[in-house]
């Protein structure tokens, strides 16, 4: 039970092996940005084009940040966005996909 006793010494909200990893943190960020932003505009059928490319974009970036996470935190939240992402890029691409509408 000595381990109980023990201080949490981890670094930042992210950092649970207690290093920085700001690469990490800010592909995280811009995941969670793109997929919040893709996710409300998908429910507008106006908006397919935001949804769609920012829905894309946010799945790249969070399959990149997957890739080179080291913290149970960060892929949590990374999977969060990719979530969201995926849900917004597919009901974009519904709507009338990345070109839909501009390409006629």
């Amino acid at each position: 039970m000595a381990q109980a006793l023990r201080p949490n010494t981890a670094g930042g909200l992210f950092a649970t092996d207690g290093k920085p990893h700001p690469l990490q943190d800010t592909l995280l960020a811009v995941t969670l940005v793109l997929g919040i932003t893709a996710f409300v505009t998908a429910m507008f059928h106006h908006l397919h084009l935001v949804s769609s490319w920012t829905g894309l974009v946010g799945i790249l970036t969070g399959a990149y940040g997957q890739w080179i996470s080291s913290t149970t935190r960060g892929r949590f939240g990374l999977v969060l966005g990719l979530g969201a992402s995926a849900v917004g890029f597919f009901l974009g691409m519904a709507h009338g996909g990345l070109f839909g509408g501009v390409l006629d």
